[in-house]
């Protein structure tokens, strides 16, 4: 790939991990980042970042004439489910505004290839057990409808636009870290269930807390399709490559097609790390499927993503390591030249 992109949100969690594999690709990559869940040392040397906002139309406009940028991953957005329902303005000012302006920034300057990080969000309360691209969109919260907002803004804007191409990647739960332990999550209050599991076996809670043991599944928990972020970061790249190669948008659900419990999640935490912590049962919250799980077969299919870390244990273990990286102080901004595993 030879691609000049630019990635919003580059400094965050997927984006950080994104960017490294485009980078490893030989990408000419620009990250744009408001800092605001995102760290400044998680943007390799390699990549020219740029402290700006999305909404900053002169700043990004500016950046893709001085970079000469010819495709956009777009990351930067909030994605705190309560939040977005406590304060919906917040959601769809940043995710959908903020959406637009880049959109209407690429239009003028021609930048034809954009990929979307969107959510299994789309599909509300699922009524089957897996869940396929074409199935019944209905989000039952701020950040999904933003989401899903997005992905219409993008349809609308390929039948309008000569050339203009897009990929949405509809994310399931996304988990672990990179493989040679230089990027992981590191956002303040995170509340993915693998991050904040790991943070109980090293003692930065108290306790874990489930949310509802009385669904239709085997043990009474839900179930989740979790994929680690390094195989994620890939499916950017072969998305990418599909919509410039092919010269046609898609539409693709990031996930393995298994699910794994909430309790077969902290059993497998504390089985890697060795360590046990306290775990309390509370009331159901207002929304949870029982079961989301991701039909794969198209992102397998049409843009021959292979993934490489599809174990639970692999995820949970990688997700641990970086906690422990983390114990050791701020990480700092590294080098791509530089990427032997470190020694946790």
């Amino acid at each position: 790939m030879k691609n000049r992109v630019m990635v919003t949100g580059g400094a965050g969690y997927i984006g950080s991990h994104t960017v490294l594999k485009l980078l490893q690709a030989g990408c000419h990559v620009c990250v744009i980042d408001n800092l605001y869940s995102g760290h400044a040392w998680a943007v390799p040397e390699e990549a020219a970042f740029l402290h700006l906002d999305i909404h900053d139309r002169e700043g990004i406009s500016r950046a893709m004439v001085d970079h000469e940028i010819d495709s956009v991953i777009h990351f930067a957005g909030h994605i705190v489910v309560p939040e977005s329902v406590q304060n919906p303005s917040k959601y769809f000012h940043n995710n959908v505004l903020g959406s637009l302006n880049l959109i209407e920034c690429c239009i003028d300057h021609q930048v034809n290839r954009f990929v979307f990080s969107s959510s299994a969000a789309v599909y509300g309360i699922p009524g089957s057990r897996q869940v396929h691209e074409t199935g019944k969109l209905c989000p039952i919260n701020p950040y999904g409808r933003s989401k899903l907002m997005t992905e219409w803004m993008l349809e609308d804007f390929a039948r309008s636009v000569k050339g203009f191409r897009y990929a949405a990647l509809r994310y399931f739960n996304v988990a672990g870290a990179n493989m040679q332990g230089r990027l992981g999550q590191s956002t303040a209050n995170a509340t993915h269930l693998i991050k904040l599991a790991s943070e109980a076996a090293y003692g930065l809670r108290s306790s874990l807390s489930i949310f509802g043991d009385d669904y239709d599944t085997p043990d009474g928990t839900c179930i989740r399709d979790y994929i680690h972020v390094d195989d994620l970061a890939d499916a950017h790249l072969k998305a990418l490559d599909y919509i410039e190669t092919r010269n046609q948008d898609i539409t693709l659900n990031c996930g393995y097609g298994r699910g794994y419990s909430v309790k077969e999640v902290i059993d497998c935490v504390k089985s890697v790390s060795g360590r046990d912590f306290p775990v309390n049962i509370e009331a159901r919250r207002p929304g949870d499927p029982p079961q989301l799980i991701a039909n794969s077969d198209r992102i397998r299919n049409l843009v021959k993503w292979v993934p490489r870390h599809n174990n639970l244990e692999t995820i949970c273990q990688s997700a641990i390591d970086w906690e422990a990286r983390l114990l050791g102080g701020t990480p700092e901004r590294f080098s791509i030249s530089d990427l032997e595993p470190l020694q946790l």
